[in-house]
Order: C-alpha cells, then sequence, then structure tokens
C-alpha cells in the first residue's frame, strides 16, 4: 500500500484548499487492506495524494463528547434528521487540533462547522459560544464518550470536485466503559462530494464489489464497546462488521 501511495502525484493542504466541501453529500464504503490495495492501483492515475512533509496516511486522534444521556447517540440510532455529532479533532501530522459539529439534515446532506482550539476544556468562552450557536444541546451536559485513533489517506479527484477519504488502523476507547477493540483489517472509505457529481471512483468501487455502506466511528465505536447502549437500528452494521473481522 505504502508503495503505491508514493508512485501517486502529491497534492498539498494549501493546493486542497478549494476541495473543504463543509456542505456536502458523504456516502461510506467498508472494506478489507487487501480491497484497498486494488483500489489504490486503480486510482493512481484519476486521483491525487494528500502530502504533508513527505508523509501520505496521516495519523488522526480523535474525542467524541455527547450527553450523559447518549442523546446524540440515540437519535443517530433511531434515524433522525438534524441529528448532530460533537468531537475534538487532532490532525497529528499537521499539529492542528479543531472543535468540530456535524449536522445531518433530512436531504442527507451533511454540515461541518469548526474552530481551532488548543484543548477540550468545555469552560473556555470561545467554545461555549461557539457551541452555543451550533448545536442545540447545552454545553453543560456535554461528557466524552468515545476515543478513537485512525490512519488516513486523503485522495483529490484531478477536477478538485471531491475527496475520497480512507480510514485504516482504527481503534476504540470507550471512556465510560473502560473498552478498547482493534479493529484489524477494517477499512473505511467514504466520498465527499458537494452533490451527486460524477465520481471515477463509483465504477472502480462497483468493480470491486464494494458497495455503499453507513458507519459512523462514533456510534459504531460506542456500540461495539458499551454493552449497555440500544442497537436496534445498527445490528445489520455490526453484523458485516464482525464478518469482516473473522
Amino acid at each position: 500500500m505504502e508503495e503505491l501511495l508514493m508512485q501517486m502525484t502529491p497534492i498539498t493542504l494549501e493546493e486542497m484548499s478549494g476541495v473543504k466541501l463543509m456542505n456536502r453529500i458523504d456516502t461510506k464504503f467498508v472494506t478489507t487492506m487487501p480491497r484497498l490495495v486494488q483500489l489504490l492501483s486503480m486510482a493512481r492515475e484519476d486521483y491525487f495524494v494528500q502530502d504533508i512533509g513527505g508523509e501520505r496516511n496521516m495519523l488522526y486522534d480523535t474525542t467524541y463528547f455527547d450527553t450523559s444521556d447518549f442523546d446524540m447517540y440515540k437519535e443517530h440510532q433511531r434515524g433522525h434528521a438534524g441529528r448532530q455529532k460533537l468531537r475534538f479533532r487532532t490532525y497529528v501530522s499537521s499539529n492542528l487540533q479543531f472543535l468540530e459539529i456535524k449536522t445531518k439534515n433530512n436531504r442527507g446532506r451533511t454540515k461541518k462547522k469548526r474552530i481551532e482550539v488548543g484543548d477540550m476544556d468545555l469552560t473556555d468562552t470561545a467554545k461555549r459560544d461557539f457551541i452555543a450557536q451550533k448545536l442545540k444541546y447545552d454545553v453543560d451536559t456535554l461528557v466524552p464518550h468515545t476515543h478513537n485513533y485512525f490512519r488516513r489517506i486523503t485522495l483529490v479527484n484531478r477536477q478538485k470536485t471531491e475527496r475520497l477519504t480512507i480510514d485504516t488502523q482504527l481503534q476504540f476507547n470507550n471512556l465510560v466503559t473502560g473498552k478498547s477493540l482493534d479493529m484489524g483489517p477494517l477499512v473505511i472509505v467514504e466520498l465527499k462530494r458537494d452533490g451527486l457529481v460524477s465520481s471515477p471512483v463509483l465504477g472502480m468501487l462497483l468493480n470491486l464489489r464494494i458497495h455503499p455502506h453507513g458507519f459512523s466511528k462514533y456510534c459504531m465505536g460506542a456500540a461495539l464497546t458499551n454493552p449497555g447502549l440500544p442497537v436496534n437500528r445498527f445490528k445489520q452494521k455490526l453484523r458485516d462488521v464482525e464478518r469482516i473481522l473473522r
């Protein structure tokens, strides 16, 4: 995989500035490492790969906050429109941390708002003001629930109209139960584009029999590491994940 990444044309963060896609349509796919190697081989002529200081497979560190009653998780589990997530994400390679709020509306669009921060202290005025403006939950009800690490490859198509993120080496740590889980060969691919524009990778995924499959790292991580949470809507996804991990 690393050899294939080094064969691809690099793109810098500055060159990617026009591909932020903060209001977008996301499509996720779940696969395994052998299929990922095939996909990268097929995509190398049609996509740039993000490069930061010579690194093309970046480490991400994320902590998700929710209410003490898991209200955000439960809204996702019930499939409610307008559901939200709040996370602190550290982009380790670029030494940046953001407080991010994601909202998914009833038309399937995901809107992400974020501010750069230096820590996860929710007594800070700037963070509290941001949360009060963007999140429908009271900041004083929020506590950290799950934490994850993963490696991310980011591809950008030649027209710079979409991003493809590829997450590997995913690990969950539940801050409530103390349970940790290594997801082994699991790979999460996410296509992010501004509307249903043409995408070269969709044909490649179809050829590899990799089909759309929802996977929320917060919800799946919480469900897999906290047996006290409801999982009715996630049962099939959890079974699919178990099948991959066997």
